[in-house]
């Protein structure tokens, strides 16, 4: 945890480095594109009004001034199985979006959707030094917080204190200089597979840039694809990519549960292309332009080209109904949500004051999704678009979208984790000690 803290901690340095050199890469490394957007940063902002505490690098304005994109090649579950195919992959995007803004860049900050993402949630509690909260009351009580075994192969990606309480008073999202004796904190982290963090970063060294930041895609797709309200009161989104969907849930403006399923819009094209008996790109443009989720009585008399370029005129003459197309993705998209709705009761979703539900990515798209997942998942269920940054190309605003356009908005306006505050000097070496003296009040 010690050598994953100073990684953190240097890749928050490498970040600040390059917004002030004036520009840096996002890139969302996924099983169905590779894309890149790099910005340009302006004039600092410096913090805003209830985004939390700690001693961040600041705001930042920016603009969108590159973007490019290309078909994922080597990456599998949103994990990297070929690396000198992803590499090609991610050259391809980041060289389309450099030659757009006619500029190079050395640094990116990364989302990936694989991992194994673990959620837990920790609390901690100390007594104030003096009789106000300030910045290092605040360090402390981080440190407090009792850390999870999450293994010796695993790494924390996010580490984000969600919750103060002062004495008695709970949702404090700021208790720097207020009165008070004891403050706790309430923190939320995630930890994914420390190989796959090593291969992105890898991958990324190999194309000649240097990893400013990781951010998991459920997290940066919820901050895209939700609006303040939605965040606040509470609500979970879905993001439907090509190799997984992942979900998150926020409430008072913080992630506090992320999961994923390894299931997506690719594990419905291989069914169309198994039952249809075609190539998966033609079963790709068939599910793109004529897929949907409900069929009524007209889609038995809609006839659909199969086409094909095999030489047997009957076989590049089959035609399928769109009702019999649908009963083949139906099946596979509702065991995406029924996967989804186990993860959503694990993290005690229905316990939330609201059950908003937003559905975002390119598996998103599909017609009648809305309507399946309401009779799935609850009937607080709509379509999520990423929100507008300023010079985001037009081709850049579909829910496929999502995570990138969170990874901007991640780039610029990043919450607090546990490594952006000077922790006690002690801290680390004394931790074994405190968790063997717990162990003993505890038991005796």
């Amino acid at each position: 945890m010690t050598v994953f803290y100073e990684s953190q901690r240097a890749q928050r340095n490498l970040r600040q480095q390059a917004m002030q050199r004036g520009v840096i890469a996002v890139m969302d490394v996924g099983s169905h594109k590779v894309a890149c957007l790099i910005l340009k940063f302006g004039v600092s902002e410096g913090p805003r009004e209830g985004s939390g505490v700690g001693n961040m690098a600041g705001q930042a304005a920016f603009r969108v001034i590159g973007a490019g994109t290309t078909c994922s090649r080597g990456v599998r579950f949103g994990e990297i199985a070929a690396m000198r195919e992803t590499e090609r992959a991610v050259r391809t995007a980041l060289q389309n979006a450099q030659k757009m803004a006619q500029t190079r860049v050395d640094h990116a900050i990364l989302t990936f959707s694989g991992g194994d993402m673990r959620s837990y949630g920790l609390e901690g509690a100390v007594e104030l030094e003096g009789d106000r909260v300030s910045e290092s009351d605040i360090a402390r009580v981080l440190d407090s917080c009792i850390l999870p075994d999450i293994g010796h192969d695993r790494e924390a990606l996010h580490a984000q204190p969600v919750n103060f309480v002062l004495d008695h008073r709970t949702g404090l999202a700021d208790p720097r200089g207020q009165a008070g004796r004891m403050l706790g904190c309430d923190m939320h982290m995630l930890s994914v597979s420390a190989d796959v963090v090593q291969n992105l970063v890898h991958c990324l060294k190999r194309c000649d840039v240097e990893v400013a930041g990781l951010a998991a895609a459920p997290y940066v797709a919820g901050r895209a694809a939700l609006v303040e309200d939605e965040q606040e009161l509470g609500a979970a989104v879905i993001d439907m990519g090509g190799g997984t969907t992942t979900l998150s849930i926020f409430i008072k403006g913080h992630m506090i549960y992320a999961d994923s399923v390894r299931l997506g819009g690719e594990h419905i094209t291989s069914d169309i292309a198994i039952a249809l008996q075609v190539p998966s790109s033609t079963a790709e443009r068939i599910k793109t332009f004529h897929g949907g989720l409900v069929a009524t009585r007209q889609d038995d008399r809609q006839h659909i080209e199969i086409g094909g370029d095999s030489g047997d005129w009957d076989k590049d003459r089959r035609t399928v109904t769109r009702a019999a197309l649908i009963s083949i993705m139906r099946p596979r998209v509702e065991e995406i949500l029924e996967e989804v709705r186990a993860r959503l009761d694990v993290a005690g979703f229905d316990h939330l004051p609201s059950q908003q539900i937003v559905l975002t990515g390119g598996g998103s798209q599909i017609p009648g999704l809305d309507r399946l997942a309401a009779k799935i998942l609850g009937p607080q269920v709509r379509l999520g678009r990423p929100i507008r940054v300023p010079g985001l190309p037009q081709a850049a605003t579909g829910p496929e979208y999502a995570a990138i356009v969170g990874l901007c908005q991640y780039a610029a306006h990043p919450q607090d984790e546990w490594w952006d505050f000077d922790m006690p000097a002690q801290a680390f070496a004394s931790r074994p000690l405190k968790r063997a003296m717990r162990w003993f009040r505890d038991n005796w």
